[in-house]
């Protein structure tokens, strides 16, 4: 484990949810339109709107792959024919990763002081469930009370569980981040997607979000967008490759098509002036890379070139303004760092999940060339001060 002389802050770790996560706090009337446990084939399955899903091939969690077990395949140094076995010999379920006070004990091991918690499962679920918005905003609401109960929004400073929240009812989500803001919440979850609504899909610079953002810009905490199904099938379908979401299952064209649902949600906060009309807003890109950024920075000076007009400001200065990345260790991070500068980039471990670092601060040794203060803005301040409610300013 890497002694950085000062305690760290993760920007990305995760729970393995309880089975009863989106059930505990569900309206039963509602299970068979949300999520129900099955024993199919002689194996408990999850069923989602009726139907199996398999975004988690295990989404029972028990047993588990160990933390960072898939470290040398995520850096390319190892080729694996079949993931599954990579995985190697799974273990039964750590208290570590399902309670919150083991977890803590986990965060003074790892040298850790406070991290930002994001869902295993929950990230595919309004995928699964956007045919039927009732069920789906029904889940979600009684999946955030779980949250609370089992992790806490906001646990003794130390632990920030992002509430998830859809833009798919407008009224819906301002009631759930306000009830968010009640228990203290520091950061919110969203998903890299344009918005399914009865009407259809909306941007999400569309101004009927405005409200919601008002409240987030008034409230000064966080926007997170973490990786997950962000439900570009479609694009899939088109080239000819199952659009079902499943961790892990590996198609070499898969891997290369363009498909970026993280830059195409920077770029409509960008380019359809959200951060301008709210400047307060601060988002936070997690788990989901920086390779996007470089053909996201080319476009925005295209774009701004050709109609500077339709731009507050230099959409290059908007995005190192307004964006911070948590990248993959794997990433070119001195190049993230002249992108975007070393105060907008995040440390995070997704620990413990098996293509994370198994001992979280072993990130600082991809951080070779960086100077003593980036480091510690890298692997500490730049996330602390992501927590520190920000007071608002005046909209454009």
């Amino acid at each position: 484990m890497a002694d950085l002389g000062f305690k760290a802050f993760d920007a990305d770790q995760h729970y393995y949810e309880a089975e009863d996560a989106f059930i505990r706090y569900l309206d039963p009337a509602m299970r068979k339109r949300c999520m129900q446990w099955a024993e199919v084939d002689g194996k408990k399955r999850l069923l989602v709107g009726g139907r199996i899903n398999r975004f988690i091939p295990n989404p029972t969690f028990d047993p588990v792959a160990r933390p960072g077990v898939l470290d040398d395949y995520f850096r390319a140094k190892t080729s694996a024919k079949d993931i599954r076995e990579a995985f190697g010999t799974l273990e039964p379920i750590s208290p570590y990763y399902r309670d919150r006070d083991a977890r803590i004990e986990s965060l003074d091991d790892q040298n850790v002081e406070a991290c930002f918690m994001f869902p295993t499962l929950g990230v595919g679920m309004e995928s699964a469930l956007e045919n039927d918005l009732p069920a789906m905003l029904a889940a979600f609401r009684a999946f955030n009370r779980w949250v609370d109960d089992d992790w806490g929004v906001n646990y003794k400073n130390r632990i920030y569980a992002a509430p998830y929240i859809s833009l798919a009812d407008v009224d819906w989500a301002i009631e759930e981040l306000e009830w968010a803001l009640s228990k203290d919440a520091r950061i919110i979850n969203l998903r890299a997607s344009s918005v399914i609504a009865p009407e259809g899909r909306r941007s999400l610079g569309n101004p009927l979000h405005d409200p919601f953002w008002q409240r987030v810009n008034d409230a000064g905490i966080t926007i997170c967008i973490h990786s997950g199904d962000a439900g570009y099938g479609f694009m899939l379908d088109y080239w000819g490759q199952d659009s079902e979401f499943e961790a892990f299952r590996y198609s070499p064209l898969r891997a290369l098509l363009t498909t970026s649902p993280i830059s195409d949600a920077v770029a409509s906060f960008i380019g359809e002036g959200i951060f301008a009309r709210f400047p307060n807003l601060r988002l936070a890109t997690i788990e989901s890379g920086s390779e996007w950024v470089g053909p996201l920075r080319k476009k925005l000076k295209k774009a701004y070139g050709q109609h500077t007009h339709a731009f507050a400001e230099d959409p290059l200065v908007t995005l190192a303004k307004h964006v911070y990345i948590s990248p993959y260790y794997e990433d070119d991070l001195q190049e993230l760092k002249e992108q975007i500068g070393a105060s907008h980039i995040l440390f995070g471990s997704d620990w413990p999940h098996a293509e994370g670092l198994e001992f979280p601060t072993e990130f600082v040794h991809d951080l070779e060339g960086f100077g003593d203060k980036e480091i510690r803005l890298i692997m500490r301040e730049n996330a602390l001060g992501l927590v520190q409610p920000q007071r608002a300013m005046a909209s454009a």
